[in-house]
């Protein structure tokens, strides 16, 4: 392969980072400072001075990771690299128990439980320990068991006893069926190597060299692991600074037990940043350096100067919503960037509602990541589903969502003969109960079952179709057939064991006619019709496939999911007290490691928003701003002014040029 050069690709810590191979060695990677080319640099080092690939492994979180690690190997030693291990910690422990699993008791053609099998498996140890399922929250006692599994919780010391029967139940189960669930991919190989440590020889012996990347990531199962594997060449990777994941098990204070358990660490710290401005930095080092637990460092970038951090305090999430659309448009046309160019970042995925709506009133295309969308949720597009339906009785689609739901005694035979007397007569599955009311031969007979019940749901979406098309007052004649379906009592129903879940769901219903509400009482909506409003929400489901002229879609997600992005120009909505940092989250350095990573997201520009009210549940409340936005050095922050009307010629050609670009092919 072509010899390295790391003169011109890297800066001198960098360069030490990849040159250092030999012992343990701690690389703290700030944000933004090439931590990925650092690492595939530092494997093709490796290999350049004679390393056998097959003794190299590197361990990361995503496969999406891996596989760009791997490439961007290959793309600077021009090998196939047949042999090099790159992968994910858990793809990591089905290699190991591949080769091994028999030695605990088990076949080498295991089956792996994917979330629903898992969740089959423990209905079936509560039958087995003659428990009911009835009203059990299966996913929490999954959850559960994973705790006990990794020793999170232990049984008598904080994990619920009364389960402890049906956990057993369920590992005996694992074994009886050869099957193996997501936890044991780390705990079997750890129990592995500490039963059998000629295995454990063995794999240390192959693995000479090991890398870990988002370190502050690792569970302390997966630092188990690690450093059950690692001899002495190690060599770790991460940011104490971005150790956001503590709720799945994550700890920063893996660093600190790396230092103790090797004795004679090299330490490398990356500090210049290749994304953001010197402005946005400052700006983050201000708001971490208050966090205590950390080890100390300072971002600098070579790229001076920069935009000042923009502070908008709107009077409430509607005007906060509107600002952020409107500001996505100024800057486009103005700064000639594409929709993908912009990030709206959140606390919570809960958050989303204001924001689609503003979005989706100026038609700019967006995506949602790290939930879903409002709009996707379950209870909302149930309710939507009823008002497609009584706009339009031949969508299929729609009413076999809502036929059930909420459950009204129409049984699957009954639909699945509806369905066969439609497709003979091609016909549509509202023609088809309409003929059930008035045929009664051999054909309509098993339909002719839940009668009674089909007879009701027709009269109910009847009535409201002569309530609803043409006239106006449709959110609140929303309310009423919310009320008349009596949504309420199925969610209660369906989330029995859990009130608060059921609670927000509904909540949810109701932002959507609060949000219907202000619709109506826009006074520029000349048509607050049932079919003008579902034309509008229409467009935020719909498919813009390749996104047609590289325009792309703003990205809409929670701070969580954009860890490792970056974007041009980042909104960070609702910094509020108790948003950021969160009334759940009792620990204040996580939530204000959560604030540092929304702000070392930005490329070049950055706003931040802070309402004066927020609707919460039935109420407005006041809202106070987030105390760490008094932790951003005073002489960085510009505070929003309305921006003026676009005037220049140039704007002026820019903005037609934007709108020419919509009606192109």
């Amino acid at each position: 392969m072509a010899k390295l050069n790391f003169n011109t690709e890297l800066n001198d810590q960098q360069i030490r980072a990849v040159k250092t191979i030999e012992g343990p060695v701690l690389i703290i990677a700030g944000a933004g400072s090439g931590k990925t080319r650092v690492i595939t640099y530092r494997i093709a080092h490796m290999l350049e001075t004679g390393i056998p690939q097959s003794a190299i492994l590197a361990l990361t979180f995503t496969n999406k990771a891996a596989r760009e690690m791997e490439t961007r190997v290959k793309e600077l030693t021009g090998k196939k690299l047949q042999n090099l291990t790159v992968s994910t910690f858990h793809a990591f422990g089905v290699r190991i128990l591949r080769e091994e699993i028999e030695r605990l008791g088990y076949r080498k053609n295991f089956s792996i439980y994917d979330e629903t099998d898992r969740t089959s498996a423990i209905k079936e140890s509560l039958r087995e320990c003659r428990l009911s399922t009835e009203g059990v929250d299966l996913y929490a006692l999954g959850q559960l068991f994973s705790n006990v599994k990794i020793g999170r919780l232990t049984w008598g010391d904080g994990a619920n006893d009364a389960y402890e029967p049906v956990y057993k139940e369920y590992q005996h189960s694992l074994k009886t069926y050869n099957a193996l669930d997501f936890d044991d991919l780390l705990t079997l190989p750890i129990e592995l190597f500490e039963q059998y440590p000629e295995a454990l020889t063995r794999y240390r012996s192959r693995y000479r060299y090991i890398m870990v990347d988002e370190f502050q990531d690792t569970s302390f199962t997966q630092y188990r692991l690690m450093r059950l594997l690692s001899d002495r060449n190690v060599c770790v990777v991460g940011d104490d600074d971005q150790s956001i994941y503590s709720w799945r098990g994550a700890s920063y204070e893996n660093i600190v037990n790396f230092e103790k358990d090797f004795p004679g660490v090299t330490e490398i710290k990356l500090e210049q940043n290749y994304r953001s401005t010197s402005t946005i930095l400052e700006a983050a080092n201000g708001v971490i350096s208050n966090n205590t637990n950390r080890k100390e460092k300072n971002l600098w970038s070579g790229n001076k100067g920069g935009k000042p951090v923009e502070l908008f305090y709107p009077r409430n999430e509607s005007e906060e919503a509107d600002f952020i659309a409107a500001t996505i448009k100024k800057i486009m046309i103005r700064e000639r960037l594409k929709y993908d160019d912009f990030g709206v970042l959140l606390r919570t995925n809960s958050m989303t509602r204001s924001i689609e709506e503003a979005f989706l009133a100026e038609n700019i295309p967006y995506r949602v990541s790290g939930g879903t969308s409002f709009f996707g949720r379950k209870e909302v597009k149930d309710v939507l589903s009823y008002l497609r339906l009584i706009a339009n009785t031949s969508d299929d689609v729609n009413l076999l969502r809502i036929i059930n739901t909420p459950r009204r005694g129409i049984g699957k035979n009954s639909i699945a003969a509806l369905m066969e007397i439609a497709k003979k007569n091609h016909s549509t599955l509202w023609d088809a109960m309409e003929k059930l009311r008035y045929k009664a031969d051999t054909l309509f007979q098993e339909a002719a079952k839940g009668k009674g019940e089909l007879d009701g749901f027709m009269q109910l979406i009847e009535t409201y179709r002569e309530e609803m098309l043409g006239k106006r007052g449709l959110s609140a004649k929303t309310r009423a057939l919310v009320e008349s379906i009596d949504y309420w009592s199925y969610l209660v129903t369906e989330y029995s064991k859990n009130d608060k879940i059921a609670k927000w769901k509904f909540l949810n219903i109701e932002s959507l006619i609060q949000s219907m509400e202000t619709w109506e009482k826009d006074p520029d909506n000349f048509d607050p019709t049932l079919y003008a409003y579902l034309n509008r929400i229409s467009l935020i489901t719909r498919d813009d496939g390749d996104d047609e002229a590289g325009k792309g879609k703003v990205n809409l997600m929670t701070i969580h999911a954009s860890k490792g992005l970056e974007f041009p120009v980042v909104f960070i909505a609702g910094a509020e007290e108790g948003i950021i940092p969160h009334e759940r989250n009792m620990d204040e350095e996580e939530e204000r490691r959560l604030f540092y990573v929304a702000i070392t997201r930005a490329r070049d520009k950055l706003f931040i928003t802070s309402c004066l009210q927020r609707r919460r549940l039935q109420n407005t409340v006041e809202c106070a701003p987030s105390p760490f936005l008094a932790e951003i050095p005073p002489h960085l922050i510009e505070y929003h002014e309305p921006d003026k009307a676009v005037e220049s010629p140039e704007e002026t050609e820019n903005y037609f040029a934007l709108i020419k670009s919509k009606f192109e092919d």
